[in-house]
């Protein structure tokens, strides 16, 4: 298939600038696969679409600020490093990151950040040539320094006019779910944005039983599709980790004849990465570069609870392979022309 099979119109004023006041004062869309048609309710209401013996499986990475914002030394012209990788088997606090502007960003040049007491050194350029291999040394605890410096990676999408510190601070708390307790991400798994803790309460009074698994989220989720064949298109590796605990759960509850109910495309592909050809959940630790497209066979997921995607990316095309492409495109459709709040502080899509 084609990634321009999976495009859409979307007005501007469409994409969230701000989260709500509450978390789950969102929309949700209800597409019911099955039936082949969707209707509108809201996220407080989703506690009664589960059922008791139901697993609710979500994403428990936390985000961290990775966004740093620099001085060439000695120039002194501004520069911006989003860290996307770790990478320590090239060395302690070695990172891949993206820069910006890359242009003389080359081997051996020098920034410094902050007060100074966090620096950083061009090793190269990333094998693909869109990043660059970044060492750091500090002064002090290394990644405190990046709590320190560093902003939260807010999506290009978001644009903000003088945004202000108070800003700033609202998405250190907001730009990250409730439970996230895993430091690793560099945007945030959206679809668990809405969550708070008296939903999860109200979940676990119906007798839904929450597990969590950690896919830490890098450039592999968000990056763009460049391939038009979407068989030429992988998704880069990002870290995930299924414990003993979650797997029990989730092969508990399958067992029992419940659903298992992935919050957010992040879950989706640590799941379907982690599931044996018998449908049950095995614990793992490592990397997953699992690129779901249509035709793929869905062995441990039953639901879905994701955010409206991006036009021609590949979250879109895997919530597509879960629900089927015209489906999710023509329920995109109503949600454009009913005016729901699209992206990362969007509203949300319920797939059953």
């Amino acid at each position: 298939m084609l990634i321009s099979d999976f495009d859409y119109e979307l007005p501007d004023e469409l994409i969230a600038q701000h989260p709500l006041a509450r978390r789950d004062a969102s929309r949700m869309l209800v597409v019911e696969r099955g039936r082949g048609r969707w209707r509108d309710a809201f996220f407080s209401e989703f506690p009664s679409e589960l059922r008791a013996g139901d697993a609710l499986v979500v994403n428990n990475t936390r985000v961290f600020p990775a966004r740093l914002a620099g001085r060439r030394v000695p120039t002194g012209g501004r520069v911006e490093l989003l860290l996307v990788r770790r990478r320590e088997d090239l060395g302690a606090h070695t990172w891949e990151a993206l820069a910006r502007p890359a242009r003389r960003l080359d081997a051996g040049a020098l920034v410094t950040f902050g007060d100074g007491r966090l620096r950083a050194e061009v090793l190269s350029l990333t094998d693909d040539g869109a990043g660059r291999v970044v060492r750091f040394d500090s002064d002090g605890d290394f990644d405190a320094l990046v709590e320190e410096f560093g902003q939260m990676p807010l999506p290009p999408y978001i644009k903000r006019e003088g945004c202000d510190l108070a800003a700033r601070a609202e998405d250190r708390e907001r730009y990250q779910t409730v439970y996230a307790a895993s430091r690793g991400a560099i945007a945030a798994p959206t679809a668990g944005l809405h969550f708070t803790p008296r939903v999860l309460e109200s979940l676990r009074a119906r007798g839904v039983r929450v597990a969590e698994v950690t896919l830490h989220v890098g450039y592999g989720t968000f990056a763009p599709v460049r391939a038009e064949d979407l068989a030429e298109h992988r998704v880069a590796p990002e870290f995930f980790e299924i414990g003993e605990e979650a797997a029990g759960e989730i092969n508990d509850a399958r067992g029992r004849g419940g659903r298992v109910v992935a919050v957010g495309t992040t879950t989706v592909r640590a799941l379907e990465s982690c599931v044996d050809e018998a449908g049950r959940a095995r614990a793992r630790r490592g990397e997953t570069g699992l690129t779901i497209t249509p035709g793929h066979e869905f062995r441990a997921v039953d639901a879905l609870l994701t955010n409206f995607h991006l036009p021609r990316s590949s979250l879109l095309v895997l919530v597509s392979a879960f629900a089927g492409r015209e489906l999710v495109l023509s329920a995109y459709r109503h949600a454009v022309a009913s005016r729901y709040r699209f992206y990362s502080y969007g509203d949300c899509m319920l797939i059953v």
